[in-house]
């Protein structure tokens, strides 16, 4: 349902150049100059058609007619070849004889994807006339001022309200004056938020009533609605705004009195920019109402540029207030991280150094201008003299796009523009993508990320091995060796070694020896896998004279 919702976005900014491009898909060939009027006499003979023959409402009609091009244009291709004096009465002759599905231009005409409107057309109806509710409860929203392009957006959410009768419909919508909401108010919430409808059908009763109650302290209370002049259109924009806030703190309310109190962040700025910073500062892992608190409260910071600037990360965390020490700790730990960075890379950056919720802790409570000043006294600091090097050295490579994507990959996960970096991207293997999937893999099977950045910076041949490879391996050792991945920190070249020809057998002989009691002395992993087989075998003979033939028949891979 949630990706049908997104489609009818797309549809609702269906165009003239569209319009072209399905006519140009139609088994009727047009001559170009013909399109435009062959399809205005088409809407018009259709609207015709659905008036004067199906007895719909004129007004009804007419918006059927406009706004199903997809149908239209399959209708027109049924007629074959095309002239243009007798196009109309041949169109006309044509709907006359052979009646349409008039639910397939109905659906498209409410804004839903064409694509899915296959999976609503009812088995065994053909005209309106046959279905007793949904013609008249569009009729009804449209009068009331729903845009008919629209009506898609509730019938996918919230389909039951087509199936009641005019005047139950009516009465739902004047439910939601009891909140004093204008026509106008009322759409742009229902088209935003379409189970506001499923109040009387007992569904999410609480949760609704605090929507309703959050948005009339915002709208009336605050007089968000004195400073908004504008038609459905509008007032949709700016509930799809508040949306954006509202779905932060998870729908739970209680955000109502911050929206109010800095509603000019609703007024002065685009949903897109919004969703951009939203989703900018979401990415430091923090709590999401912390997130809408701080953009609420912090309005500057959705005037900044958040992908061009380059800053240097060390000279970002002593102006936010990072310690001597701790920048001491940071020049030990985490050099990988350092240098300069993109700014759209900061959050990974900071999550690479463990630091993302110092680092958002700092900013926030009004501390933003921290980071605003910072970006506007520095943005765009110089790359390191070796890292420019190496740069144009993979620029001037065989293979630069490959290379560059790899690159790419490693500063989106917190590597520094650095020599390190370059460093560590000579021994990873693969493609970006396959580069992400293992990444992926790794973190989703419990690795911390900085700690997962410090394990490739370690061994950079981890992220070599394809997922399947990565999660056996993981598993074996948390499962049947019984250890944490806190091993893989002092000794990441684990993930490296062959799971069944090397870490297998190696500790089950170990447990082997264990359990016959032929030695009590405990060896740490990394001297069990990754000692050579020559002094494995030299171990085994100090344990027991027999144990090494053992070995070799009950546990050497059969293949050497």
């Amino acid at each position: 349902m949630r990706v049908m919702l997104l489609t009818l976005s797309r549809h609702f900014c269906t165009t003239s150049n569209n319009i072209t491009s399905t006519l140009k898909s139609s088994k009727t060939k047009f001559p170009c100059r013909y399109k435009k009027a062959t399809l205005s006499q088409a809407q018009q003979s259709l609207t015709d058609y659905l008036h004067a023959t199906r007895s719909i409402p004129y007004a009804f009609a007419d918006q059927i007619s406009k706004n199903s091009i997809h149908s239209l244009s399959n209708l027109i291709s049924k007629l074959g070849s095309f002239s243009s004096s007798d196009f109309p009465k041949k169109l006309d002759r044509f709907l006359r004889y052979n009646p349409i599905n008039e639910f397939e231009f109905f659906f498209e005409s409410i804004g839903i994807q064409y694509a899915q409107i296959s999976h609503l057309l009812p088995h065994d109806k053909f005209f309106f006339s046959e279905d007793g509710s949904l013609l008249d409860s569009a009729c009804v929203l449209y009068e009331f001022g729903f845009p008919w392009d629209k009506l898609g957006v509730i019938y996918v959410e919230s389909g039951f309200l087509f199936r009641m009768s005019g005047s139950e419909l009516k009465g739902r919508l004047c439910w939601f004056q009891r909140y004093t909401f204008c026509n106008v108010q009322i759409v742009g919430i229902c088209l935003t938020f379409p189970y506001v409808f499923g109040v009387e059908e007992g569904k999410l009763v609480d949760e609704i009533d605090g929507l309703l109650s959050e948005l009339k302290l915002v709208f009336l209370d605050f007089d968000l609605g004195g400073s908004v002049e504008g038609n459905v259109d509008v007032w949709h924009e700016v509930c799809r705004k508040i949306k954006v806030f509202y779905d932060l703190n998870d729908g739970k309310g209680k955000i109502g009195e911050l929206i109010g109190r800095n509603k000019h962040v609703i007024l002065e700025h685009r949903e897109e920019d919004l969703i951009e910073k939203v989703e900018y500062f979401c990415r430091f892992g923090v709590e999401k109402e912390e997130v809408s608190r701080l953009i609420l409260q912090g309005s500057e910071l959705l005037n900044l540029d958040f992908e061009k600037p380059v800053i240097n990360v060390l000279k970002l965390l002593k102006h936010i207030g990072m310690s001597s020490k701790g920048v001491s700790d940071v020049r030990k730990n985490y050099a990988h991280a350092l240098g300069t960075i993109k700014m759209e890379n900061l959050p990974n950056v900071m999550r690479a150094m463990g630091l993302q919720e110092w680092f958002f802790d700092r900013i926030k409570d009004g501390n933003h201008m921290l980071l605003v000043n910072f970006i506007e006294s520095y943005p765009n600091e110089e790359h390191d003299k070796v890292y420019q090097g190496c740069l144009k050295t993979i620029r001037n490579a065989r293979t630069p796009t490959h290379n560059m994507s790899k690159l790419n990959f490693m500063h989106t996960k917190g590597f520094g523009e650095n020599a390190m970096t370059m460093d560590i991207l000579t021994h990873m293997h693969g493609t970006s993508e396959e580069l992400q999937k293992r990444f992926d893999c790794l973190l989703h099977l419990g690795i911390e990320f900085s700690k997962l950045c410090k394990i490739i910076t370690k061994q950079p041949k981890v992220l070599s091995q394809n997922p399947e490879t990565l999660e056996k391996k993981i598993n074996f050792l948390r499962q049947e060796m019984g250890k944490s991945l806190e091993l893989l920190e002092t000794f990441p070249a684990f993930i490296c070694f062959d799971l069944e020809n090397r870490i297998k057998p190696r500790f089950r002989f170990y447990m082997w020896v264990l359990e016959k009691g032929l030695s009590s002395k405990k060896y740490s992993i990394a001297s069990m896998i990754a000692t050579s087989d020559k002094n494995f075998v030299g171990r085994a003979f100090k344990i027991h004279p027999a144990a090494p033939k053992h070995w070799f028949e009950q546990f050497y891979p059969k293949k050497f």
